[in-house]
């Protein structure tokens, strides 16, 4: 058992979603309006589980600040039906962020978009309506592993 768990780990083995930072990121503070949205709060998992510790207070300058300039989410109406009753539904998730450390811009202000769309069934309002939240968990989850693997990068 030990040698296997030997050999995943010499042949660079990891699980999955687990980044690795560098070590100019293990002091980190988010910057943004909306601390109750999927996208900050995804994004606060992910950073603890990749090791670094978040500043909560703002006080330690030389932490790595991530600004959220924008973190929503919006549905529209894709097909209705001949009755005029909608049938499908494109949710779409924005976020647009920076990392600075030090006073310096590590990354620029980038914005990304995930789409989806889901079916709409009038009958079924309760379960398209939690299939529309499980469904913006997941863009929010998507969005944070890019940040994660820009983060990775520098």
């Amino acid at each position: 058992m030990g040698l296997l768990a030997l050999a995943c780990g010499g042949c660079g083995f990891r699980l999955q979603g687990s980044v690795t930072l560098p070590r100019s990121i293990a002091l980190v503070r988010i910057e943004t309006r909306d601390t109750e949205s999927d996208f900050y709060i995804e994004l606060r998992k992910a950073l603890l589980a990749s090791g670094a510790r978040i500043d909560e207070g703002g006080q330690d300058p030389a932490a790595t600040v991530i600004r959220i300039d924008a973190d929503s989410s919006s549905d529209q109406i894709l097909t209705v039906s001949a009755l005029n009753v909608p049938t499908e539904y494109e949710l779409r998730y924005t976020v647009q962020f920076a990392v600075i450390s030090r006073g310096q811009e590590l990354i620029a202000p980038e914005s990304h978009v995930l789409v989806r769309d889901y079916s709409f069934n009038e009958s079924a309002l309760l379960a398209k309506q939690r299939e529309q939240g499980i469904l913006s968990d997941a863009l929010a989850r998507d969005l944070v592993s890019v940040l994660m693997r820009r983060l990775a990068s520098l």
